[in-house]
């Protein structure tokens, strides 16, 4: 109802079902406790943020009315998967993808990898006691003057693949047979201009401008680079929003 403008009979409640509706792992561990729910290790459904996957049953004892459907590739190209034991500076104890593999540097920051490869250079740091990342600049010598779109767009965008809508259709098919929740679609790709994907998270060399102070002036003293990437994007996400629809229907 709310969606679509009728006065529904409450206010819906939405946790955990995009990046930008989370909750951190280790709050998500004390909500768990407070709630009488039984110890164990969160899973962190974003490393990113390291925001934790909420549980069905966490989402019944506070009456939400949402769950995400979304692939399982995270924001640094590796997939949601072969979960493994992590500890949090705070003590939290969490479940990481297999290929969330941190290194420490000198000062005791945690160093974070593209794709998972700790032979590219790391793209996050979590600053040591922090309780998430920050994505690391990795911006190359460029040439203004040779400015490419292109270059920008193809190592960080791309079409679904049919194992990706596969993969997507099977869980929209599982969600709509287990639960009367609203689906909440997450579709980071269509987010034009969004500042945390600028360093290029996923990518192991991006290339052109990288660096968000660059980025925003190149808004002025670049138009027509900002304006090929945007265009290209949206051709991917107009591409993929179809295929996303027809894969988990209406």
């Amino acid at each position: 109802k709310a969606i679509n403008h009728e006065e529904p009979d409450r206010i819906p409640i939405d946790l955990g079902s995009t990046l930008v509706t989370g909750i951190a792992a280790s709050t998500y561990a004390r909500l768990r406790e407070a709630l009488g729910l039984a110890r164990s290790p969160v899973k962190v459904a974003d490393p990113f943020q390291m925001l934790a996957e909420v549980e069905p049953e966490v989402i019944d004892k506070l009456g939400i009315d949402t769950i995400g459907l979304q692939l399982p590739t995270t924001l640094f190209g590796f997939k949601n998967e072969n979960w493994k034991p992590w500890r949090l500076f705070d003590g939290t104890e969490v479940l990481v993808p297999g290929l969330f593999i941190t290194k420490e540097d000198k000062d005791g920051n945690l160093l974070l990898y593209p794709g998972g490869d700790t032979s590219a250079p790391p793209s996050a740091k979590m600053p040591k006691g922090g309780y998430y990342f920050d994505g690391i600049v990795r911006q190359e010598v460029i040439d203004e003057s040779h400015l490419d779109p292109q270059e920008w767009v193809k190592d960080q965008y791309s079409v679904y693949t049919d194992e990706e809508l596969r993969y997507l259709e099977e869980a929209a098919e599982n969600l709509y047979r287990n639960t009367d929740l609203s689906l909440v679609g997450s579709f980071w790709q269509g987010g034009f201009g969004d500042i945390a994907l600028v360093p290029g998270l996923n990518v192991k060399h991006p290339k052109g401008i990288r660096d968000p102070q660059e980025w925003i002036m190149a808004h002025a003293l670049h138009p027509e680079y900002i304006k090929g990437i945007f265009n290209l994007q949206c051709e991917i996400a107009i591409q993929n929003l179809k295929l996303y629809r027809e894969a988990v229907g209406d």
